[in-house]
């Protein structure tokens, strides 16, 4: 049988992780809601849709956005919308 100092040795060597520093969880800002009066969302507004579209053509997802579900499909529907009568395109060309 082991005695209880070398019980005692064997453990302290083998957990190391015990003595690093934890670190404190930042606090989550807030995101502003884009359309926090808004109702409708129009598709023909393409400088606003465009806020909301990354340099690639993609829709940005509402956690980047800060919309909530409801407004998101608005945002997209109007998005998609916009894309079919060519007033944004769907894929930028130059992007390298």
């Amino acid at each position: 049988m082991r005695s209880n100092q070398q019980q005692n040795n064997n453990s302290s060597a083998v957990y190391v992780g015990a003595r690093t520093k934890r670190q404190e969880p930042q606090q989550k800002r807030k995101r502003r809601n884009p359309l926090k009066d808004s109702r409708y969302v129009d598709y023909l507004d393409v400088k606003f849709l465009d806020r909301f579209i990354n340099d690639q053509g993609k829709i940005l997802p509402r956690r980047i956005t800060g919309a909530n579900a409801h407004q998101q499909r608005l945002l997209a529907h109007a998005i998609k919308h916009a894309r079919h009568l060519a007033l944004i395109t769907f894929v930028e060309q130059d992007v390298a």
